[in-house]
């Protein structure tokens, strides 16, 4: 596979428009059926709960804001709430991923919309309005109008819905936080390096983050028998969607929707370690090292396919893999350790045949 020729570029093409279109189309289609589900479940929680307000809306080419697509049968759906505004965003690294949103100096408990869900100590508690928001879910299910083709996964405190038997959609309460830069993610972008260039790093930079109510790896890894009432618990998980997919366009994404294809080929089984995400990120390391733009077009998509999927085996191997903006988050964190050495194997396996076998992508 290795090599940069016509058979390459044929190969690579080939693969995207057929593997890779069928893949998105399945997609698409899955979305409209989730999305249709989702908003109108969350029709009946508004009508119960003002407060989560609906914001998941089609945009003019079709697609959802709001939806994120984990496998084609895993999806998330964000609610975005409102009025986050008298609280404070403090990240000073202490629990990794996580912030917390602390109630501003000065401002009473009265002024904030959600106060019954502020802890004594002053932080807006993530796990009570994901606990708030799971009842009135739990709730909406149970009526006749859901209870065919819905149902609550109750396996943690996120708030998950197995519809039509399918599909998996997780429903998860964020803050939009544009315009701000974690403090976390800080060293970014590495000094010296071309890519990204300042001009994308800025508005990256600008499109900020989102602070998410789930379920983290810390909170399961240290509470796994019951409910956390602890500061990990109470924290919002920084999630930089908008970001990533900024720097990941032309060459580079569909470098990645390639990945994502062999990755439910050939790396998909209950309990898989190896998310489209953890593909995510190893492509953007993988920008850092090839930075320019040449090295992204199809002659050479077949070594960085190679790459990422070298850059996977050792992260397998080592049973750590760096969050690229937030590197003090380990996204292989509380993963069982079979799960991950049966990875390791099957992108063992999958690059070994990328690299030995110049007809690859054919038979994959």
């Amino acid at each position: 596979m290795l090599g940069h020729n016509q058979n390459v570029v044929y190969q690579v093409n080939t693969f995207y428009n057929e593997k890779v279109q069928q893949r998105k189309a399945r997609v698409t289609k899955n979305v409209h059926r989730i999305a249709k589900v989702v908003q109108e479940i969350l029709k009946e929680v508004e009508a119960q709960e003002p407060r989560f307000i609906n914001t998941l809306t089609e945009t003019s080419t079709g697609r959802f804001d709001g939806i994120v697509v984990h496998s084609p049968s895993e999806y998330e759906a964000v609610l975005y709430l409102n009025q986050m505004g008298v609280f404070n965003f403090v990240d000073d690294g202490t629990i990794q991923g996580c912030a917390v949103l602390k109630l501003s100096d000065g401002r009473k408990r009265s002024m904030s919309l959600w106060v019954e869900f502020i802890t004594a100590s002053g932080y807006l508690s993530a796990r009570k309005i994901r606990h708030r928001f799971q009842n009135i879910v739990a709730q909406v299910l149970q009526t006749p109008q859901f209870s065919e083709y819905c149902k609550l996964l109750q396996d943690n405190t996120d708030v998950r819905v197995r519809v039509d038997d399918k599909y998996t959609v997780q429903i998860t309460c964020a803050f939009r936080c544009n315009g701000i830069w974690p403090r976390s993610a800080s060293h970014w972008p590495l000094a010296g390096l071309p890519w990204p260039n300042t001009a994308l790093a800025n508005q990256t930079k600008a499109e900020g983050f989102d602070l998410t109510s789930r379920e983290t790896a810390i909170t399961q890894h240290n509470n796994p028998n019951k409910q956390a009432s602890t500061m990990e618990a109470d924290a919002w998980a920084m999630k930089m969607h908008g970001a990533e997919n900024m720097l990941l366009t032309g060459g580079r994404q569909k470098t990645l929707s390639i990945l994502k294809c062999l990755r439910d080929a050939h790396m998909d089984f209950p309990g898989t370690p190896v998310t489209n995400y953890i593909l995510k990120t190893l492509v953007l390391y993988e920008c850092e090292k090839h930075c320019s733009e040449y090295e992204w077009e199809d002659t050479n998509i077949g070594d960085r396919l190679v790459g990422v999927l070298l850059q996977l085996v050792s992260c397998l191997q080592c049973r750590r893999c760096a969050h690229y903006f937030l590197p003090s988050l380990d996204l292989l964190r509380a993963k069982p350790a079979h799960t991950i050495e049966h990875s390791a194997k099957l992108a063992w396996h999958l690059v070994r045949k990328l690299m030995i076998d110049p007809n690859a992508l054919q038979t994959l």
